[in-house]
C-alpha cells in the first residue's frame, strides 16, 4: 500500500508541475493583463500591460457620451477599421462635384436635324436606327457637317454645339432652325466592382449618375457587402463613401455624382466580425459527414454594429453547466489601441449593461470556465492514471 500511495502522489505532483488547469484562463478578477501588449502612444509603439476595465453603468454612460460610439458617428471605428487593416489612405468625405451638364466626348453619336432642309439631315427610318443615321464624334473630338466644316464637339454641351452650327449655317441658310441631340452615349463610363449583384460598366448619360444610382443599376448590394466603407477612386485619389449614412442618416453628401473613369468599389464585410471563444453553448456542425461540436466561432456584425449581449446570444448563450458568468472578457485591439473589458454577469441583470456595450470589429469575447469545473477536469485526468497504477501494484500482504 505504501508503494501504491507513493506512486499516486508522484503522479499528482507531476501533473501539477505540468499544468493544473488545462486550457486558457484569466487570473481571478485581475486588474491588469498578464502579458505586455503593443500600444501606440504619441505615434510610437510601446509595450505595456493593460488595465482591465470593469463594465459598469458609469462606463456605459461615458461610452454613450461619445457620439462616435454610435453607429452613424463620423469616426465610428467600423468606418475606420477597413482602411486601417488594408493600409488605405482614402480621404473621408466626397470629392467636389463638377458641372452636372453632360459634355460630349469621342465615340458619342449625335443626331443633327435641320428643319425644312432634308438634304442636310439623314433621317432615321424603319430599317435604320438613330445611332446608324447619326454623326459620330471622332477620336480627335471633332465632327464634320456639310457647309459648317469641322466642328469641335468633345468637351462641349449640345447647346454649345447647336449654337456654333447655327452660326456656321446661317451664312448659307436664312433663319436656320436646327436641333442637336445625343443618340448614343458611348464616351463616358464608370466601373462598379466588388460586392454588388452584377459588377461591370455603367455609362454616364445626360442625367447625372450618382453612387446610389450606379449601385442600383448594378443590381444592388450583395449580402456580403460592407456599405460603410465603399471607396471611390478618381484619377490619383481615393475617397471613402459611407452609404449607410445615406440610407439611415439622410446624409446626401455621400451620394456623389460620378464622372468618366471613376472606379466604385464595394468591399466585403470580412473585417466586420467578432469572435466568441470559451464556454458558450455548444453548436453542432457537420464536417466531412461527421457530427462535430465547437464552442467558438466568428459572428458577423449587422451593418457594422452589435452589442455584447447580441454576440453572446448569436453564439447560443452562456453554457450554464461549465461557464463562469462572472468572468466574461472582451479583448479589443482596433487601430493600435488595445483594451480589455470585464463583465461580471453572475447576476443576470448585468446583461442589460452588456446590451448597451457596443462592440467593435474584430473584438474577441472570452467566456471563462468555472473553477469547480476545472478541478473536475483535473480529477478526470488523474483517475485513468490511478486506475492504471492499481492494475500493476500488488496488494500489500502483512504476512510477508
Amino acid at each position: 500500500m505504501r508503494i501504491k500511495a507513493l506512486l499516486i502522489l508522484i503522479t499528482i505532483d507531476q501533473l501539477c508541475a505540468c499544468t493544473i488547469i488545462p486550457g486558457q484562463h484569466i487570473s481571478h478578477f485581475s486588474s491588469q493583463s498578464s502579458v505586455e501588449m503593443p500600444v501606440t502612444e504619441n505615434n510610437k509603439t510601446i509595450l505595456k500591460k493593460l488595465n482591465i476595465k470593469l463594465i459598469t453603468a458609469q462606463l456605459i454612460v461615458d461610452l454613450e457620451k461619445d457620439l462616435n460610439n454610435r453607429s452613424l458617428g463620423a469616426n465610428n471605428i467600423a468606418n475606420l477599421y477597413y482602411n486601417y487593416r488594408i493600409g488605405s489612405k482614402a480621404k473621408k468625405g466626397a470629392p467636389l462635384a463638377h458641372s452636372s451638364q453632360y459634355l460630349v466626348g469621342p465615340r458619342d453619336i449625335l443626331t443633327i436635324t435641320v428643319w425644312e432642309h432634308p438634304e442636310l439631315t439623314i433621317p432615321a427610318g424603319e430599317f435604320r436606327s438613330a445611332e446608324t443615321a447619326g454623326t459620330i464624334v471622332g477620336e480627335d473630338g471633332n465632327i464634320f457637317y456639310p457647309y459648317a466644316g469641322v466642328i469641335k464637339a468633345a468637351g462641349r454641351t449640345v447647346e454649345e454645339i447647336r449654337q456654333q452650327l447655327t452660326e456656321k449655317l446661317s451664312v448659307y441658310i436664312e433663319q436656320v432652325q436646327l436641333d442637336v441631340r445625343i443618340a448614343s452615349y458611348r464616351s463616358q463610363r464608370v466601373y462598379v466592382v466588388g460586392e454588388v449583384a452584377t459588377p461591370g460598366i455603367q455609362l454616364v448619360k445626360d442625367i447625372p449618375l450618382t453612387v446610389l444610382e450606379a449601385i442600383n443599376s448594378a443590381g444592388g448590394l450583395s449580402p456580403e457587402a460592407d456599405s460603410r466603407n465603399i471607396t471611390l477612386t478618381r484619377h490619383d485619389k481615393t475617397y471613402s463613401i459611407n452609404l449607410l449614412s445615406l440610407y439611415e442618416g439622410g446624409d446626401l453628401s455621400q451620394n456623389v455624382p460620378l464622372e468618366h473613369g471613376d472606379v466604385l468599389n464595394v468591399p466585403d464585410r470580412q473585417f466586420n466580425k467578432v469572435f466568441v471563444l470559451g464556454d458558450s453553448n455548444i453548436l453542432n456542425s457537420f464536417a466531412s459527414g461527421t457530427n462535430s461540436a465547437t464552442r467558438s466561432r466568428s459572428v458577423f456584425m449587422n451593418k457594422g454594429r452589435m452589442t455584447l449581449t447580441e454576440a453572446i446570444s448569436d453564439q447560443g448563450g452562456i453554457n450554464m453547466e461549465v461557464a463562469d458568468a462572472a468572468r466574461i472578457f472582451i479583448f479589443r485591439g482596433g487601430l493600435g489601441r488595445p483594451e480589455i473589458f470585464h463583465l461580471n454577469a453572475k447576476s443576470p441583470d448585468a446583461l442589460l449593461l452588456a446590451d448597451r456595450f457596443p462592440l467593435q470589429p474584430r473584438d474577441v469575447i472570452f467566456i471563462d470556465r468555472a473553477p469547480g469545473i476545472r478541478w473536475n477536469q483535473i480529477i478526470n485526468q488523474i483517475l485513468p492514471t490511478v486506475t492504471l497504477l492499481n492494475s500493476f501494484v500488488q496488494p500489500f500482504d502483512p504476512n510477508r
